[in-house]
């Protein structure tokens, strides 16, 4: 089995844009082997980002936006308690970062994940054992 890898919203979102090119390829590719894998982490917190964006900005309809949740539900979803949000709170305060992206760090470390898929933080920082990386840095 595959190190488990957290995929942040940016990930879910690429996937279904239609005007995001090889990064929309590449997007679909890490889901489809977080699938394959079982190697997949999200939140509650990336579930709900993910709606909205592409309901608002994709213009994605609420059903079928829906049923995409439904199905990455599948994999392992994180649901990130109080002292989590103050953990991120801290993390926010730390590192400087934003508190979404504390956040979806925070969920990343408790469930263990070594890897955080994402274009929201450095490729390459790492925060209390989890690594950043941008799967569609060379797309």
């Amino acid at each position: 089995m595959k190190a488990r890898r957290f995929l942040d919203t940016s990930v879910l979102v690429r996937a279904d844009d239609l005007d995001a090119g090889r990064r929309r390829i590449r997007a679909r590719e890490v889901l489809r082997d977080a699938f394959e894998a079982r190697s997949g982490v999200l939140s509650t917190q990336v579930l709900q980002e993910f709606f909205v964006v592409s309901t608002r900005r994709l213009g994605v309809e609420p059903e079928a936006a829906r049923r995409k949740i439904e199905l990455l539900s599948l994999l392992d979803v994180v649901r990130p308690q109080v002292t989590d949000v103050l953990a991120a709170v801290d993390l926010h305060r730390l590192h400087g970062i934003s508190f979404q992206d504390a956040l979806v760090l925070r969920s990343a470390q408790i469930a263990g994940c070594r890897v955080l898929l994402t274009e929201g933080l450095p490729h390459g920082r790492r925060f209390d054992g989890v690594r950043v990386e941008n799967p569609f840095r060379d797309s």
